[in-house]
Formats: C-alpha cells, structure tokens, sequence
C-alpha cells in the first residue's frame, strides 16, 4: 500500500495533521477563488449581478450537494475496505461507483436544466437579477457532468489517503478560473455567463488531473472484470451514499426557503445574502476540512476495527474546529463591516451583512462540531443518523426564518443558521457516543 496513505497506523495527531493540511489548502483555494469571483461579478458588473449568482447558491447545494453527498458515501465503503485489507473489494467498489456516479449526471443535468426556471420563480427570484439567473445557472447545471466527476474522483483518492493530488487539481485550475473570469469579464464583456463557463472549464481540468493519478494507482485501478456488474457491491453503494445525498439536499431545500424569504424583501436582501453566504462557506472551511479528514480516518480504522484510534482521531479533529472557532468566529465578530464591504458597494446592504456575521461568529462552534462528529458517524457505517439530522436542521431553519424575519428582519438569517447547527450538533454529538459504546460490543 506504499502508493497510497494507510491511515490505520501509526502516529495519529502526525497522520491526520499530514492528511488535513492538504485538504485545508484545496478548499481555501476553492473558497478563495469563490470569493474573488464573487468580487470580479460585483465589482466588475454591480450588485444585481452578483445577487443574480448567489441567489443560485442554494439551488446548486441542491444538486452539486446531491452529488457530493453520493461520492462522500460511496468513498466511506472504499476505504472501509482498504482499511479492512480487501484490495479486490476496493477496485469494484471504484468501478461501481463510476458507473452509478455516471447514470446520476445523467438524471441530474437533466433534472437541474428542466426545473431551474420554476425553481427560481418559485424562489420569488427578482425580475431585475431573473435573466442572468438563469445563464449562469443553465452554464452551471449544464456543465455538471464535470462536477460530479471531480467529486467522485477527489472522493476516491481521500478514501485511500491521498489528499495531495485534489489540492494539485485545485490549485491549477483555480489559478485558471480567476484568470477566465477577468478575460471573460472584464476582457470580454461577457456577463455572468463568462463567470460560470471558466468555472465549467476549470472544473474539467481538476478532473483530469484527479483521474490521471486514481490511474497510476494500483490498488485503484479498476480492470474490466471489476466492470462486470455486482449488485451486492452496488446496493451497499447506494445504502451509504443516498441519505448522505439526501442530508445535503434536504438541507438545501431549507435554505432555498430561507432564499426564497430573503429574495422576497428585495434585491439589497438578496445580494447582502449571497455575500454572507459566500463568508460562512470561507469561514467554515478549516472545521469542514477537519470533518472531511475524519470520514477516511474513521472509515479506514472502523474496516480495521481499531476502536481507540477513532477515538483519538475525533479528538484531534475537534481540537482542529476549536481552534477554528477561536480565530475566525473573533474576526466575524470585529471585522464584519470590512468584509462586506470587501464585495458590496452600497452601505445598507454591507450594514445587512454585518448583522449576519456577527450573529454566525457567536455560533459558528457549533456548526464546525457538526462536520466532524457527523463525518465521524458517516465513518463508522451509519449514514442515516446524519441524513436525520438533515431533516432536524431543515426542520429548525424554516420555523426560524418565518417566524423572526418580520419582527428582526435580515438578522434572522444569522438566528436561522445558529438554532439548525445548534441541533443538528447536539444529535450527531450523541450519536457518535451510543455508536462508539457499541463498537466496543461489536469490534473488541
């Protein structure tokens, strides 16, 4: 297994930390270059624009979160096998993930394109920001194939280890996308159009290179027999990628109702919450990474059946969210104004998103607890206690929003979010004890 990252001995503090940094580098690049295309569209084509791309930031965790959801699950069985030995049992896991993965761009491409217009009208998308909407979304949605591909593939490498190769990917074709966006942009006079094809074409190229190195790996390498079809194989696939598919899509339906609240008081609420949105998903990263790295970790030692090692690899990853909290929930709180006005011209709509980060500063340690104790459940074979806990989140969201929107205005967003990863939190948090005990049963 010299090829790959055994994460089932050794040092467990030096092997997570050498497993996490990498994967906290290729989603700083992701979130990096996610902002600065968020600036390049406001800056360079004005607020509505930008409104016009973020209020499709919901609808897109609907369905790029389907995906994600799918190939975090499938990656959960390829390395519980490898964790567990059982090199044969890996490459028809990868080969029946490929094959799964690709009936379901299928579906989703097609679903995504069809129902974008009713879904943005059904979002009360405004008039002002409903055309660019809907290029940019149908260049998005149109181009999922490359999205899904990359997922999986990234998938497949972090379930045996490999972390370096995603952040090669990453890096190279965000350094490419920003440069598109300027030349699409402020070059071309493209539009927002110009902004979600070089997202399109850069996701391309992360893939490949992704794909490049699952094929110089031998324990990855799927031969033709692999192919052959095994339903065994691929409904224990499915059993644990689609309530992981479903956790994300439910929570995106309720953020398409908090979306669809917020687009009705306006385009300035609209544009001030797509920033937001964009700055939790910056500030949440070093915790979600933290998650991230737990779901291989855990995987790996539960196929090993190495109980104590989970146990120390979850402290290590929450020690992580901590220290994430500490730093990043204190500049949410002292610099808010700063970073709206980072993205945003007009100074109501940069007060409305100071008000929101304020709010998820205080709160942000209970969200970055929920990645890691939910990937940590994810890890340890039962992915429908963190699809329930979807629900409760979505269940906490919408009641929030209705109910405090009218009496406290856009800080209900912030209130919206702190009450669903206030739940959310508190049941993976005990799940992952009962789930624990009962290892201890089960695998002495």
């Amino acid at each position: 297994m010299t090829s790959t990252n055994d994460l089932t001995s050794g040092s467990v503090t030096s092997k997570l930390l050498r497993f996490f940094f990498p994967m906290l580098l290729t989603n700083l690049l992701q979130q990096v270059y996610s902002v600065t295309d968020t600036a390049i569209v406001g800056k360079g084509l004005g607020d509505n624009a930008l409104g016009a791309v973020g209020n499709l930031s919901a609808l897109s965790f609907l369905i790029i979160g389907f995906s994600m959801g799918m190939s975090n699950g499938f990656a959960v069985i390829i390395a519980q096998n490898y964790g567990a030995g059982n090199i044969s049992a890996v490459k028809k896991a990868v080969a029946s993930a490929v094959k799964l993965a690709a009936a379901l761009t299928v579906i989703l491409t097609a679903a995504a394109c069809l129902f974008l217009r009713p879904v943005l009208l059904l979002l009360q998308t405004d008039s002002l920001i409903l055309d660019d909407s809907l290029k940019y979304g149908y260049i998005i949605f149109g181009g999922l194939a490359a999205t899904v591909a990359y997922n999986l593939c990234a998938g497949i490498l972090r379930s045996v280890g490999d972390s370096k190769t995603p952040f090669i990917a990453i890096m190279v074709s965000s350094v490419i996308n920003i440069a598109l966006d300027s030349i699409f942009i402020f070059g071309l006079r493209t539009g927002v159009e110009g902004a979600a094809a070089a997202t399109v074409i850069a996701q391309v190229i992360s893939t490949v290179i992704c794909f490049v190195r699952i094929r110089r790996i031998p324990e990855l390498r799927a031969g033709r027999s692999d192919f052959a079809r095994d339903t065994a194989m691929s409904l224990r696939l499915l059993k644990n990628g689609v309530p992981m598919a479903c956790m994300n899509s439910i929570t995106a339906v309720g953020v398409m109702v908090v979306q669809g609240y917020v687009n009705g008081r306006g385009v300035m609420f609209t544009s001030a919450y797509s920033v937001c949105s964009r700055y939790i998903n910056l500030f949440m990263l070093p915790a979600l990474t933290a998650g991230v790295a737990a779901s291989p970790f855990v995987s790996q030692n539960f196929g090993a059946g190495k109980k104590e090692r989970i146990r120390q690899g979850v402290l290590v990853c929450s020690g992580i969210a901590l220290i994430s909290y500490a730093v990043l929930g204190t500049v949410m709180l002292v610099f808010s104004r700063q970073l709206g006005a980072l993205m945003l011209n007009d100074s109501a709509t940069i007060a409305l998103t100071a008000q929101y980060l304020r709010i998820c500063g205080v709160f942000l340690i209970f969200l970055n607890l929920l990645f890691v104790f939910r990937n940590a459940v994810l890890g340890m074979g039962y992915p429908f206690l963190p699809m329930i806990s979807g629900i409760l989140e979505m269940s906490l969201r919408i009641p929030a929003i209705m109910i405090l929107l009218p009496r406290v205005g856009f800080r209900a967003t912030g209130f919206a979010e702190a009450a669903a990863w206030t739940g959310a939190m508190t049941l993976n948090v005990t799940a992952f004890i009962v789930y624990y005990r009962k290892m201890g049963t089960e695998k002495a």
